[in-house]
């Protein structure tokens, strides 16, 4: 026959190339021989799945695998190494339950292989739940992929706590939680009975310490979901089949997996079915895998359902890949607030000298051309300035922002005021006695000094821009050359401001500066450096996340502390 190609989910492609290489041909015959009656797929309540079989001499036999102890719970009788069915004795139920115990504790995932033969076939769409022989045991290794243990240390330190929600058996779960950084030392790892018993009161007192929920069923996921929602936690949910739907559609983020789900329905489109005889299709693997929780036989089914409930697919089904995507989601948002920080400083301060200076001299030192140019920098340049700005892994050591937290912070205030007022009384004392400051004389010396004042207001603008890449640290030059788009604003910034001054007079009503005036106007720009590291220099009030429905959070002081 030459070797077999099988097609399906890894632990049934494991199962069958397990079979396939004792000989034992169980499987082989049973597909020449008889004829499949009745299917019933894998369900995520019953944890298990059957297939009813006629075989050609009469006899009607039904296959059961799924859940270890629940098949265990389904047999009286077992085979032995010579064939022979006998009676399952108390005894050989304990060494069975602890060998599955054993194989769970090594992180092995557990299910059971048993088999029960009949007269004729039952009625209806059930199969027989009792009186099975149960034929072997299975420990499956999932082994964890690399750099999962390291992204979830990356997670607690971010102050995302990760648990993990399966179907597995607590041991497994356990052993699997361990080996990932999941199940910490007082940290709860229970089954999913035992959480649906609780009530709310309970709940309130259980969920912050849960880590691990094993054996659960699909509504105890949503359960857990809506109650860390309603306690005010922001919640992210992994999903892989359909039964996750109604936890991906509550959650706040839904991050379905994208392989999972598709993999084999890929495998079978993409197969060449006409170079294959009948001998090798016989073995291709469409039942349901207990691991995934989905059904082969629904993956475009789960294609549907994935995008309609889902915010987020993953395409390549990793868990590092979520970090990255939590990494991205906290850089869009931090750079949005250096913009705003740095979009509020300019108008306050532009809006504030013009009308001062219209109110008592009848005259705004920057024309309707300045206040376009310097708008210009402010939406436009400054923004393509600051929100590409790369992710760092400084932002995973921060706090996560909470659900009902102002956007504009209490340390984006303090430099968004402290900037404003070092501009506004630079900027006021050049207005009222700048002439007498800078030894200005004749015709000329109201269009000089309002062209200084212009010129130097673009200068606070280009240093605060600076100073806005970092809203708490004082270090503000880190990383300054990791994203080119901002070195190359600054640079065009100063070369069209340069052109603007000097060679753009007519139409921005400038004159050309000395080049003592340029050397001040950027010394004065400079000294916004010195006042934002002062201003750092002053704490503010911490984010309060130590509420009792957040525990494990360390909070990151909002001082010069880490530089």
């Amino acid at each position: 026959m030459g070797k077999s190609t099988i097609l399906g989910t890894p632990t049934e492609t494991a199962l069958l190339e397990f079979g396939l290489d004792l000989e034992g041909v169980i499987g082989s015959t049973h597909h020449r021989d008889g004829t499949k009656l009745k299917v019933e797929p894998f369900n995520s309540v019953k944890k298990k799945m059957s297939v009813l079989v006629s075989l050609h001499d009469g006899v009607t036999r039904a296959f059961c695998k799924g859940a270890s102890e629940i098949i265990l719970q389904m047999c009286d009788k077992i085979l032995e190494s010579d064939g022979n069915a006998v009676p399952l004795s108390e005894k050989q139920t304990k060494t069975i339950l602890d060998a599955i115990n054993i194989f769970a504790s090594d992180a092995l995932r557990t299910l059971c292989l048993a088999y029960k033969d009949m007269d004729e076939a039952p009625e209806g769409d059930e199969i027989f739940t009792d009186g099975y022989t149960l034929i072997a045991v299975f420990g499956i290794k999932d082994p964890v992929r690399p750099g999962v243990r390291e992204a979830v240390q990356i997670c607690t330190e971010a102050g995302v706590k990760v648990r993990m929600v399966t179907g597995d058996n607590i041991n497994t779960a356990k052993a699997i939680a361990k080996e990932c950084g999941i199940l910490t030392e007082g940290g709860l790892a229970i089954e999913g009975s035992e959480f649906r018993s609780r009530d709310l009161e309970e709940m309130n007192e259980l969920i912050p310490k849960l880590q691990v929920m094993a054996r659960s069923l699909p509504l105890d996921k949503h359960t857990l979901v809506t109650n860390l929602r309603r306690m005010g936690e922001v919640v992210a949910v992994t999903g892989d089949g359909t039964n996750d739907a109604p936890a991906l559609h509550e959650a706040d983020i839904g991050l379905a997996m994208g392989i999972a789900g598709t993999e084999f329905y890929k495998q079978l489109a993409s197969y060449d079915f006409s170079s294959v005889s009948f001998e090798t299709v016989k073995y291709t693997s469409i039942l349901s895998n207990h691991l995934s929780n989905f059904s082969a036989l629904m993956s475009l089914s789960w294609v549907g359902c994935k995008k309609e409930n889902a915010d987020v697919i993953v395409l390549d089904d990793n868990f590092t890949t979520i970090i990255n995507v939590a990494r991205w989601g906290r850089a869009v948002y931090i750079n949005i607030q250096k913009f705003v920080q740095f979009q509020l400083t300019v108008n306050i301060v532009a809006l504030i000298i013009n009308f001062v200076s219209s109110c008592i001299t009848g005259d705004a030192p920057l024309t309707a051309v300045q206040l376009l140019w310097v708008n210009m920098i402010m939406d436009t340049l400054g923004a393509l300035a600051l929100a590409t700005e790369p992710p760092n892994d400084e932002m995973m050591k921060r706090p996560p922002t909470g659900r009902g937290e102002a956007f504009i912070t209490k340390t984006m205030w303090r430099n968004i005021i402290g900037q404003s007022i070092y501009q506004l009384v630079v900027l006021g004392v050049l207005m009222f006695d700048g002439k007498n400051l800078l030894d200005l004389s004749g015709s000329n010396a109201s269009i000089i000094l309002n062209t200084f004042i212009f010129n130097t207001f673009v200068f606070c603008q280009l240093f605060n821009e600076i100073n806005s890449r970092e809203m708490e640290k004082i270090n503000i030059f880190r990383g300054i050359f990791s994203s080119w788009i901002f070195s190359a604003v600054l640079i065009s910034t100063v070369a069209f401001q340069i052109i603007i001054v000097e060679f753009l007079g007519a139409f921005a009503s400038t004159v050309p500066l000395s080049w003592q005036l340029w050397l001040l106007s950027i010394l004065i720009g400079s000294v916004s450096l010195i006042i934002a590291i002062l201003l750092k220099c002053m704490p503010v009030e911490s984010r309060n996340l130590s509420t009792p429905n957040q525990t494990g959070y360390h909070l990151i002081p909002s001082g010069p502390e880490e530089v």
